[in-house]
């Protein structure tokens, strides 16, 4: 992959892609928390699953992972480029990590024990 390509990851356009996918993201949440009964969240799994799918594929084509890099991000060792947004580029990557995971925790029972 070329430092073309690897630039062209940062684009303003695919940063306000991020931001509305974590915005698709953190309402998807409150609509999954506000659910007041096992029914409704049943009715809203189908979009849940949809934003949890369009996060991860944003996730595999930042890391790379399409392009055969798996675990490595394009840009780095030897390539030239932004490393200003590179890094905003993976701290977003990290904040929609961290949401998921948040999604993944919220729709799991209550541990034993625990109220």
């Amino acid at each position: 992959m070329g430092a073309a390509s690897a630039n062209s990851m940062a684009t303003p356009d695919h940063m306000a892609r991020m931001d509305a996918q974590m915005k698709t993201m953190q309402d998807m949440h409150e609509k999954m928390m506000a659910a007041k009964s096992p029914e409704e969240r049943n009715k809203l799994m189908a979009e849940h699953k949809k934003a949890m799918q369009d996060s991860m594929d944003m996730m595999g084509s930042m890391s790379g992972a399409s392009m055969g890099n798996r675990g490595g991000m394009p840009g780095m060792p030897g390539m030239p480029g932004d490393m200003g947004a590179h890094h905003q580029m993976m701290a977003k990557r990290m904040d929609m990590m961290q949401a998921m995971m948040k999604m993944m925790m919220d729709q799991m029972p209550p541990a034993p024990g625990k109220p």
